[in-house]
């Protein structure tokens, strides 16, 4: 349906909420009680990062905001709890993990307000790299403090890294989305699966067949001259409610029975990212940027802005042509007037280069079902 109002225009496809038929009544109240501790294994890849894990439960260093309690186990417990076969298997991941410091220490809970409150709220407590992965959450955190429902066959996770150049920090969601689109790349080819084209909507969202499949949350703070990030991943590898998930369309397009595994999309992730992260600390963004545009949905795209002269509203239409250096969109208007696209929420605007200030008023579908923003869904860390 067409959403109106005096400034945006948004086509949203039709949204159904449901409950995971995975998890009982029961079961989601409980973990709902703020009484009730987040049960969180702690798991190391190396006996360094085992070491770790070991001092953080000893001292029972982690929680939650608000007070909210966590019961902080080890690796070597998970298997004294029956989990189900599609509980994240944290051998899998170690299998497929060739990094030397992102995702070597893991977090893993069953079942999670927000696995984004749990590194950002003990940043300090934990190496930087450390991963946080839940099965199923039930405060998960999108932009513009949108909230986002999380159930069993979506890929979630959150992790932590330290930069110093805060003029870079804005720029890291890309890399983010970028190790996101590679990772599922790679693993299509070390699987032989057929080609999955995953997109990147900017500024963090990702689309699949023109439909919303997954989102970027990343968040900073500034102490002791360095930014902690907070970086967090939602993608629906096996759920495909609302919209479509990874296994719904590598379904329609392999003859074989092949699935999607969440911990070798997470090893390739973070096997992506290090290398990605390392080229834009070392070479900048621009060295990243060619790969970015041939992954994103907007080179080209015709975008409707409206200026305000005086008492009258007069449309245009601008072109997108790229980034600017400080990571909003650059677009160029009929009349060759440059101008920079910021978001604002769940909305753009605009801002000509020549200072005169222009508003969205929409941005073009970029295919039949078009973007949907404002909703709740199930994608989101």
């Amino acid at each position: 349906m067409l959403v109106q109002s005096s400034r945006f225009r948004f086509l949203f496809p039709p949204i159904q909420k449901r409950i995971p038929s995975s998890l009982s009544f029961s079961v989601a109240s409980s973990a709902m009680d703020s009484a009730s501790p987040s049960m969180l294994f702690l798991c190391g890849k190396s006996s360094t990062e085992s070491e770790i894990a070991k001092s953080l439960k000893i001292n029972d260093t982690l929680n939650l905001p608000n007070g909210g309690k966590v019961s902080a186990l080890l690796q070597s417990e998970i298997n004294t709890f029956r989990f189900g076969e599609d509980a994240f298997n944290v051998d899998l991941f170690w299998n497929s993990l060739s990094t030397k410091r992102f995702g070597r220490f893991l977090i893993w809970s069953p079942l999670l307000p927000s696995t984004h409150d749990i590194v950002s709220h003990n940043f300090c407590e934990l190496p930087v790299g450390t991963v946080c992965v839940a099965d199923t959450q039930f405060k998960g955190r999108g932009r513009s403090k949108n909230a986002w429902e999380s159930p069993r066959g979506c890929l979630m996770f959150s992790f932590t890294l330290q930069m110093e150049d805060g003029k870079t920090v804005p720029l890291v969601q890309y890399v983010v989305s970028l190790a996101v689109t590679e990772a599922i790349k790679d693993v299509c080819d070390r699987n032989g699966f057929p080609f999955i084209d995953v997109r990147i909507k900017w500024p963090n969202d990702l689309y699949l067949n023109g439909l919303k499949v997954g989102g970027i949350l990343c968040t900073s703070t500034y102490k002791s001259k360095k930014f902690n990030v907070s970086s967090g991943i939602g993608f629906n590898v096996g759920n495909e409610k609302p919209t479509t998930c990874l296994n719904t369309v590598l379904k329609e397009l392999s003859t074989t029975p092949n699935e999607f595994r969440r911990e070798d999309i997470t090893a390739a992730f973070f096997n992506k990212f290090e290398m990605l992260y390392d080229i834009f600390i070392n070479q900048g963004f621009q060295t990243l940027e060619e790969l970015y545009y041939r992954t994103w949905l907007h080179s080209g795209q015709r975008v409707i802005v409206q200026e305000k002269n005086e008492d009258r509203v007069v449309e245009n239409l601008v072109t997108i042509q790229g980034l600017t250096s400080s990571g909003y969109l650059l677009a160029i208007g009929d009349d060759n007037q440059m101008c920079e696209l910021h978001p604002d929420g769940n909305r753009l605007t605009i801002q000509k280069i020549s200072g005169k200030a222009w508003i969205l008023e929409a941005l073009m579908p970029s295919s039949k079902t078009g973007f949907f923003e404002n909703t709740r869904g199930y994608q989101g860390p």
